[in-house]
């Protein structure tokens, strides 16, 4: 860069004014100090009016934290600016500690919106800038309290900056570019999860525990007693199928409820060419973008029920979206779906007219496979029916008669998932696509690049050598990070490792001398 250009850029930059957040801001940080006090009003209630030494230290002691929390977040807002300049993005903020970040525009990836319900009663929104680094605080900045207008139009500037350094163009508004929208038909598979019957269970357990550090024993509560009152004399079965049915019935209507605010206003669309956006959420709306060009796969995935009610959901295999958790979040395409949509989306989305995961014909998998598939059900048995034997050999033979019906009732269960599980390995080599299946709880038929393979893993257990299988792990920057072949014979997972990227185990094999 020259002197002169160098003081053209930074006379440029003068020009570019600094931007700040809303000052709405300050009503979401200040509304934060309404939790301690509804936590306060819902335990007089529990208690009917009596609030005794520890409930009072333990939500002043919350609505401190609260305060604190509130008066750091105003400082956020006070001291907070940004501008974007021809070629990059800045953001200065912090007053004790500063803190002063400059995102390069050729490095930006995405730009991604988020408002949970709070920062939407105010017209508020969240904006990320991401560069595609795999540390969440490795790259990027976020803007957390503009207003709907400022961020939509600052994402419209970045993508003006983005069109402009990198030759992309904007898709034609004649052109439909989307690939799916929501259909309320999908609904029905929203009950199709565990969980929303585990969301009661750690729901429970944090009111509990709550309760439990405040000195309150929750089985002495009035509610509690009048439920004791009421069912007490009923038969302890009953009491117990009862409690599941509730269990069960809260958890289905968890499961739809976290659907419909997931999901509600869910798009799939090509906003501009290499570009894919998912924009979905009732509540919390969030808008993801994701680069084509760091699009490495498809990966459909089958949880067990939602399988046999012929559903699947589809996730991108990607690079640059960011961490474990953002990968994990960010990567979805799709709510549970219809297969043979979600099939359509797969292929959609990778520019093919049939996905890879579908058409790909997979190779099964050695017998041995198997028989450590049923060892492991077996295991899984003995170790379920063995507690019930051990208590009765020293308590009561009848439980020692539970132990015997509890084995003989999982026996076929687990063996049938075992047979199920070896079904669903499979692996080939498909076009430029490395396709691997594995799973019974949920079954994976993943499709990754093998250009963008770049290392092998290989693990064997002590029982995977004397069966003579090994664990094929393909390497990857995008996506979960290793995509595994699963217990598939030494010869063949070597020769699949080869044809898939030639010369890339190679050094690193030792060939022994044929004997004579």
């Amino acid at each position: 860069m020259t002197p002169d250009t160098a003081v053209r850029e930074a006379e440029h930059a003068q020009d570019d004014p600094w931007g700040r957040l809303n000052p709405r801001l300050f009503l979401v940080n200040l509304s934060v100090v309404a939790t301690p006090l509804a936590t306060f009003g819902a335990t007089t209630v529990l208690t009917g009016g009596e609030v005794n030494l520890q409930v009072l230290i333990t939500c002043a002691t919350f609505l401190i934290t609260c305060l604190v929390i509130s008066g750091i977040s105003l400082m956020r807002l006070i001291t907070t600016r940004y501008r974007i300049t021809e070629d990059r993005v800045e953001l200065h903020k912090g007053w004790l500690f500063r803190s002063q970040r400059s995102v390069p525009v050729d490095r930006i990836r995405s730009v991604d919106l988020t408002a949970n319900p709070l920062h939407r009663i105010f017209g508020l929104t969240s904006l990320k800038v991401s560069t595609g680094d795999q540390a969440s605080s490795g790259g990027g900045l976020s803007l957390d309290g503009l207003s709907n207008r400022d961020a939509d139009a600052l994402r419209s500037r970045l993508s003006e900056l983005r069109h402009a350094r990198q030759g992309l163009r904007t898709a034609d508004g004649d052109t439909d570019t989307t690939i799916a929208e929501l259909d309320w038909a999908w609904l029905r598979y929203a009950p199709l999860t565990l969980w929303g019957v585990g969301g009661v269970f750690i729901a429970v357990g944090s009111v509990y525990r709550t309760l439990h550090e405040m000195k309150i024993d929750p089985l002495e509560l009035g509610i509690v007693k009048d439920l004791e009152d009421r069912f007490g004399s009923v038969p302890l079965w009953y009491g117990i199928l009862v409690a599941l049915l509730v269990i069960v019935l809260i958890g289905v209507a968890g499961s739809t409820a976290t659907f419909i605010e997931g999901w509600g206003g869910y798009r799939l669309d090509r906003p501009e060419t290499g570009m894919l956006r998912v924009r979905r959420g009732l509540l919390i709306t969030r808008s993801v973008s994701i680069e084509e060009q760091r699009l490495r796969g498809v990966e459909v995935a089958e949880p067990l029920l939602l399988r046999w009610a012929g559903g699947a959901r589809v996730k991108a295999v990607a690079s640059g979206l960011g961490d474990e958790d953002e990968n994990s979040s960010r990567s979805r395409l799709t709510p549970p779906v219809p297969l043979a949509l979600a099939r359509r989306i797969a292929a959609d989305v990778l520019g093919a007219e049939v996905s890879p995961t579908d058409e790909a014909d997979l190779a099964p998998h050695p017998r041995a496979a198997l028989r450590r598939r049923i060892n492991r059900a077996l295991r899984w048995v003995v170790l379920i029916a063995a507690p019930f034997v051990g208590l009765g050999l020293w308590l009561t033979p009848a439980l020692v008669h539970t132990g015997w019906i509890t084995a003989l009732v999982l026996l076929p269960v687990c063996l049938a998932f075992a047979h199920d599980a070896y079904r669903n390995l499979g692996h080939a080599v498909h076009g430029p696509y490395l396709v691997t299946r594995a799973g019974t709880f949920t079954r994976r038929t993943a499709a990754v690049q093998r250009d963008g393979i770049i290392g092998w893993s290989i693990t064997r257990s002590v029982f995977q050598r004397k069966a003579g299988l090994l664990t094929l792990g393909a390497a990857t920057a995008a996506g979960s990070g290793v995509y595994k072949v699963r217990d598939v014979s030494v010869s063949e997972g070597l020769a699949l490792a080869e044809e898939a990227v030639p010369g890339l185990l190679a050094p690193f094999i030792e060939r022994h001398p044929a004997r004579r």
